[in-house]
């Protein structure tokens, strides 16, 4: 049985990386650059200014990191109340981990105001109430540093933690810190994508919470 259970958010409990996608696109497209699929699996689960310095040195842009990400967070705020749902199965294996007397937590690529307006519009900040980001640590995913420092917050060494993830880079991320990590990739990958970084990969949440109460 694990000690703690770790969550990633955006693309594992609920379904933002659609949002994210919509909001980068037209924020791009204002700015007159084609966002394609292919560059966008280059930089999916970044924390936002590792993002943006790849998208910069790509489209070869004069913008600031803060400008970009200022500007998206923004964007993104507006629409998460509006687009933002919970993955199937979320609501479930959230109350499930609340029951189990063990630690659990969010730990995200995403700036802290997005993970609490995603959790916000869930109605989830009761049953969530450790948050962690990206941005308290040196590196963002996929560096294990998120997953350390959320490991240490809960009082749980790595090694006893299971992590969420849908990317292969927060996939990588958990792995890297010693973590048993379960992936349910999200429409944006494929299960073959985690072939080389976990074997234990799931449809959904729902298969993730029958296979924890087997």
């Amino acid at each position: 049985m694990f000690k703690a259970i770790i969550f990633d958010m955006d693309g594992t409990l609920v379904d933002s990386e659609v949002v994210w996608d919509v909001a980068e696109r037209e924020m791009f497209a204002d700015m007159g650059l084609e966002y394609t699929a292919e560059i966008r699996e280059q930089v999916i689960g970044l924390r936002l200014d590792e993002f943006f310095e790849k998208l910069i040195d790509i489209y070869g842009l004069e913008n600031s990191v803060e400008e970009l990400q200022a500007e998206l967070i923004k964007r993104m705020l507006i629409k998460i109340p509006e687009m933002v749902k919970p993955k199937s199965g979320a609501q479930e294996i959230i109350e499930w981990a609340a029951k189990q007397n063990i630690p659990y937590c969010i730990a995200s690529s995403s700036p802290m105001s997005i993970i609490e307006a995603a959790v916000n519009a869930q109605n989830w900040t009761d049953l969530i109430p450790k948050l962690y980001t990206a941005d308290s640590v040196e590196k963002g995913k996929p560096a294990p540093d998120v997953y350390l420092y959320a490991a240490e917050q809960l009082g749980v060494k790595a090694e006893d933690c299971l992590a969420l993830e849908d990317s292969p880079n927060g996939a990588r991320s958990a792995v890297a810190a010693g973590m048993t990590c379960y992936a349910i990739p999200d429409s944006h990958s494929s299960p073959e994508k985690f072939a080389d970084i976990t074997p234990h990969v799931f449809k959904t949440l729902d298969d993730v919470l029958a296979k924890l109460t087997e």
